[in-house]
């Protein structure tokens, strides 16, 4: 059942559920961080329109910087902005920042802890048509292993606008990861967002499996929770947004009770959620675990939801991975 603390859409399991970019929930966070800190400033690399930024520029003209293609300079300015009592947010397609820029993030932000927010936009195989080159499905494993670097991943518009304005109060570090696509908003404005703290969405009365999910492949889980209870299969489904700091506390305690666990992730398994999960585990309570997310492979071009069935990470996807791991359990 669904979790009423969470306070989701109630339109959650209907058809006609509202579907809006997780990327307008930034460029709307983004002017409500600025008009609450006149210190919040705004950089992009000529994807003003695309990564959302056009609303901020239009408001704050003065508080904006157009670098233009130069992702590297992009965030060598921003690192001198963060350390001198700004509050940059830079912006770009995730292949570009932190893909290009990735040495630059790491030595001139994270190194010097410059108080920095990086948008990763157009994140995922689901930017679809784009193609492999386009399509990050690596960049919140490079961004997690980065010292002082906060990982956020929202799952839908509605928490995409609060992470960006949680993110301008966080000192230090931070990436924000965004998609392109349409995808289902499952909160509300009253749904609580606390960084670094898992919530739980859906709690079964008796859960056999903990489903863990990050961004908007959050809904297929939900979905995938939804239509097991016709099977008498109990599962907790948790949002796990903040990636980094993990919070490993919350997730053991939830494992102990289900004591099999699934993660859920548009991005290679290897160095993301399911390899932050799995080393909380090994750690804290080995148990058995599966994996639905990109299995060491790049994407292609198609429709994002014929990219989702393709590489895995549909609802029959996860329902089998469900059902896989209690098998491996009993």
């Amino acid at each position: 059942m669904i979790n009423p603390d969470a306070q989701l859409n109630p339109s959650l399991f209907e058809e006609d559920i509202a579907q809006v970019p997780t990327r307008n929930g930034y460029g709307e966070g983004l002017v409500l961080a600025g008009e609450e800190n006149p210190n919040v400033v705004a950089l992009c690399a000529d994807l003003k329109e695309s990564t959302r930024v056009e609303a901020f520029a239009k408001k704050f003209p003065e508080r904006f910087v157009e670098i233009g293609v130069a992702e590297q300079n992009m965030a060598t300015v921003a690192a001198g902005l963060g350390v001198s009592g700004k509050i940059p947010f830079i912006s770009s397609y995730a292949t570009f920042s932190p893909g290009r820029n990735w040495e630059q993030i790491r030595t001139t932000i994270c190194y010097n802890d410059s108080n920095v927010k990086i948008a990763g936009h157009h994140a995922g195989i689901s930017v679809g048509p784009d193609g492999a080159t386009h399509q990050a499905t690596e960049d919140i494993a490079m961004m997690r292993a980065l010292p002082n670097m906060r990982v956020i991943v929202p799952c839908d518009a509605i928490e995409a606008r609060k992470a960006t304005m949680a993110a301008a109060h966080i000192w230090g570090p931070v990436y924000l990861r965004f998609a392109r696509e349409k995808t289902p908003v499952i909160t509300t404005d009253s749904t609580p967002f606390a960084p670094g703290r898992i919530q739980v969405l859906w709690e079964s009365k008796k859960p056999e499996v903990l489903v863990i999910g990050a961004g908007p492949i959050l809904a297929n889980a939900l979905f995938a929770a939804h239509d097991l209870e016709k099977e008498k299969i109990g599962t907790i489904v948790v949002n796990c947004h903040t990636l980094k700091p993990l919070d490993e506390k919350g997730i053991i305690a939830l494992a102990k009770r289900a004591e099999a666990v699934v993660t859920v992730e548009e991005h290679q398994i290897t160095g993301g959620l399911g390899g932050a999960v799995a080393e909380a585990l090994a750690k804290h309570h080995p148990i058995p675990i599966e994996f639905v997310g990109m299995h060491d492979t790049f994407g292609e071009s198609g429709t994002p939801s014929e990219l989702m069935e393709k590489y895995g990470m549909g609802v029959k996807d996860i329902l089998a991975a469900i059902k896989k791991v209690i098998r491996r359990k009993k």
